[in-house]
């Protein structure tokens, strides 16, 4: 991945050189003044435009997203240069593996990212200065970067009106049903730290209510929690097996037969193909959405063959017999432990890119097939031993289930 990315690091300098000297070789710098070719004085450029390209490149990948678009603002130069593809391409590839969230929404294009690089002479004929037309390329980088990123989300979103807080308040007065959720997947049994543990035992992060009298045969009444000391929801947890099993696999690093779903042979393509088991299937048709926690450390998860049988199970549990397509889905992309800054090797601190020790979020979504489903769905990376993440994805659950957050 660093190789990849230094390599379009120079492509995106040769193109803002090649851009610069094409459309701005008319004015040559002499003393305090511009002097063009119609022997006329202009002001002096600016001290970042006198600058060579490849610093000017520096400058530009320590800049925030929302930066880079005021310095696009600042003169036609500097618009056409903001908006090279190239540019975003390099930022998209750089940045990806650091987003801690991604949903149906905002999910890029990953396929954008292996297309061939672009001529130069392309990226400058589609950008030349003072040019308004939409860039001719198949793929629009930098709105696909400003649509995913998660900082971008944030500081773009639009602000609420009063009424709008004024109308939560009133509605939060008014008792309202106690949303359910099954949860289930394999990182609730294959990481060192038990996510669940760790979840029933955080009175910090997420305050248990107690347990409710309301029965399903062989799954239990699950356990409800109170978010943001207002909104209860309760989760059923749906383990793969018994815990005696779950331990032995866990120590011997064995798959162990998932025993909440049947297995219904392979489709035409191959793929396998399963139900949900007669006690999951009435938690499908009771439950307001689905949390699945999955497993984001790196050479623990799934192998290709078994990544199907993840994607499967999904589509088996969204697509269950007297369920609803317009039930939500979080993707807990969980690791057991953050790892320390120290022990990152000095290759890793060096390059600054993909040193995250974890499936990026971006990938667990391919993984899985997200992009594919009908549901909304939400990807959200989250630490077992620390539940980091895990408030930001139950208050998008929350409120794809249709709860009125107060104050958000």
């Amino acid at each position: 991945m660093a190789e990849k990315i230094q390599q379009l690091e120079s492509v995106v300098i040769r193109s803002l050189r090649q851009f610069r000297d094409r459309y701005f070789p008319d004015k040559v710098v002499k003393d305090d003044v511009t002097v063009t070719d119609m022997g006329q004085e202009e002001p002096q450029l600016g001290f970042l435009d006198r600058l060579p390209v490849d610093i000017q490149f520096l400058i530009m990948t320590l800049l925030s997203p929302a930066d880079i678009c005021s310095l696009g603002a600042t003169s036609r130069y500097w618009r056409a240069m903001v908006r090279d593809p190239l540019l975003w391409r390099y930022f998209l590839l750089r940045d990806m593996p650091y987003w801690t969230s991604i949903d149906h929404v905002t999910m890029p294009q990953l396929e954008m990212l292996d297309a061939p690089l672009i001529s130069e002479d392309e990226s400058l004929d589609d950008r030349q200065e003072g040019e308004d037309k939409v860039m001719g390329f198949k793929f629009d980088y930098m709105s696909e970067y400003l649509k995913g990123c998660p900082s971008c989300r944030q500081q773009w979103l639009p602000s609420r009106p009063a009424y709008g807080v004024v109308t939560s308040f009133l509605q939060s007065l008014v008792p309202s049903s106690e949303p359910r959720y099954a949860m289930f997947g394999p990182g609730m049994e294959q990481l060192d730290v038990s996510f669940v543990t760790r979840l029933m035992h955080a009175p910090d992060v997420l305050p248990v209510a107690g347990i409710p009298h309301r029965q399903i045969n062989s799954i239990g009444s699950g356990i409800s929690y109170i978010f943001n000391n207002q909104h209860k929801f309760n989760i059923l947890t749906l383990y793969s097996t018994n815990r005696a099993e779950r331990e032995r696999a866990r120590e011997q690093q064995q798959s162990i037969s998932n025993k909440l779903f049947i297995c219904e042979g392979t489709d035409d393509s191959g793929k396998p193909m399963y139900s949900p088991a007669p006690q999951v299937q009435q938690v499908c048709q009771v439950v307001d959405g689905f949390i699945y926690v999955a497993n984001a450390e790196p050479g623990r998860g799934p192998t290709t063959g078994e990544g199907e049988f993840e994607v499967a199970q999904i589509r088996a549990v969204l697509d269950c017999p007297g369920g609803s397509a317009s039930k939500p889905l979080l993707v807990l992309s969980c690791i057991s432990r953050e790892e320390p800054e120290a022990t990152r090797t000095t290759s890793q601190q060096d390059s600054g890119v993909s040193s995250r020790c974890r499936t990026p979020c971006v990938y667990m979504a391919k993984r899985l097939g997200l992009p594919e489903l009908s549901n909304r769905w939400m990807v959200q990376d989250t630490v077992a031993q620390t539940l980091s993440g895990l408030l930001d994805g139950i208050s998008w659950l929350l409120r794809a289930s249709g709860v009125k957050l107060y104050g958000s």
